[in-house]
């Protein structure tokens, strides 16, 4: 975007090729003001080496030493201004200091340098100036009918002709100085200000992967509880339907029938989430953008997918359930039922249902003990399982695990600030126990 001066410095001065300039324009600028500042000098050698009796040449080689001197104005600012200052008697060097005094305005130099410097040039100048002017008056013999030299006319003229030759290089050098100032540090701001912009785009980036990460999880623990469930009780059902089916035909029928009923349960709660993810991810927009609604969008259809609703008032039919599926399943309810935040319910009646859903998977025909306390300002429930028996008729019943049960129980109540404790009992089962804060 931009660069500032030291960037400038390190990438635009080529070493040993300019020196201390940055670039050539400036290094011709330089040599070409040097070169009319030693011509300038040297003509004005001539008179010089005649009022001070020297030879002639020896002037003209002082005059083009000395405007020379002008070539390092970028470098030593003050060793110009000073020289200036000290040629001034002789009558030579003027372009010398006004190039001088602009350049050491619009220098870094400090300002109390610039200013002490700037007033010696300007006392020189002036003395040099008195005297001239006197002398001048003096030899167009001006009677002393008209002007007096030794009045006020010299010493006026004098501080006006000063004035004009110091003041405007002065003025305009702090004027290119500041402007100078300006113009970096608006660089160094617009460096800083993309570095901002380049750091905030990479932690957008960073938080919208981050969310997408998120509603991914979150889309697939929703199918997860909605579908798992009932598909598990069908495939218990199947198997008790195959092992009676030749013994009472009519607890078969039966359970063809349960499990038609949950097949189209869940393929019904199955379309509803996917039509919602097709609706939308069908717009043409970033990928980064509809994520997030699509899981919001997913949640909301799995909650409104059953027709119970998962709440905590389902949760005797969810028990029947696993009880038609040939489980014994009891419900204990302890404390007042009242009614809590929607996502405290939902986030209850996914824990007890993952849980069965988990006993169906890896302890089929065990005994089940529901319980559902209501507290003053928290929910809990707890899932406990007696140890598997060896019965042959169950033992052929085999589901498939992810081992994402825990995992999508704990994340679920941990999202509510909420306690997840899960582990194996004493008896040889295992109990799956969750505090929910009801915000109350």
């Amino acid at each position: 975007m931009t660069t500032t001066g030291a960037d400038r410095d390190a990438a635009g001065v080529r070493s040993g090729s300019w020196w201390w300039w940055g670039r050539r324009r400036s290094a011709v600028l330089d040599v070409g003001l040097a070169l009319v500042s030693a011509l300038e000098c040297g003509i004005e050698g001539v008179g010089f080496a005649e009022k001070a009796g020297f030879p002639v040449p020896v002037g003209v080689l002082f005059g083009l030493m000395v405007g020379s001197v002008l070539l390092v104005r970028r470098r030593w600012p003050i060793a110009v201004v000073l020289v200036s200052i000290a040629v001034a008697p002789a009558e030579m060097g003027f372009l010398m200091g006004i190039v001088g005094l602009y350049t050491l305005a619009a220098s870094e130099v400090p300002r109390r340098i610039t200013a002490v410097l700037a007033s010696m040039s300007t006392v020189a100048v002036f003395v040099v100036t008195v005297v001239r002017m006197r002398q001048d008056v003096a030899q167009a013999d001006i009677g002393q009918r008209e002007i007096d030299p030794s009045g006020w006319y010299v010493p006026v003229v004098a501080l006006f002709m000063t004035l004009g030759l110091n003041a405007p290089p002065v003025l305009f050098g702090l004027y290119i100085g500041a402007r100078r100032r300006l113009m970096e540090s608006l660089r160094e701001r617009a460096d800083s200000l993309e570095q901002e912009l380049s750091l905030l785009a990479d932690r957008a980036e960073q938080r919208a992967q981050w969310a997408r990460q998120e509603e991914r999880t979150r889309i697939a623990r929703e199918m997860h509880d909605v579908v798992a469930h009932r598909v598990s009780l069908m495939v218990v059902h199947a198997a008790a339907l195959q092992a009676v089916a030749l013994k009472d035909p009519q607890k078969a029928v039966r359970n063809a029938a349960l499990v038609g009923d949950m097949g189209r349960q869940a393929l019904t709660e199955l379309r509803e989430m996917l039509g919602v993810l097709r609706e939308e991810a069908a717009p043409a927009v970033p990928a980064a953008v509809p994520l997030a609604a699509v899981g919001r969008a997913a949640a909301a259809a799995a909650e409104a997918a059953a027709e119970d609703g998962p709440c905590l008032d389902a949760l005797e039919a969810l028990c029947e359930q696993s009880r038609l599926a040939g489980a014994v399943v009891k419900l204990s309810v302890l404390g007042e039922a009242r009614a809590y935040p929607p996502e405290v319910e939902r986030t209850a009646y996914r824990v007890v249902q993952e849980a069965l859903t988990n006993v169906h998977k890896h302890a089929v025909g065990a005994e089940v003990v529901v319980r559902l306390a209501h507290r003053e300002a928290e929910v809990a429930m707890q899932v406990e399982n007696g140890p598997r028996p060896s019965d042959a008729e169950v033992s052929d019943v085999r589901l498939p695990s992810g081992g994402n049960g825990l995992v999508g129980m704990r994340e679920r109540v941990s999202r509510l600030g909420g306690v997840f404790v899960s582990g194996p009992t004493d008896a040889g089962g295992f109990r799956v126990s969750a505090v929910l804060p009801t915000g109350e």
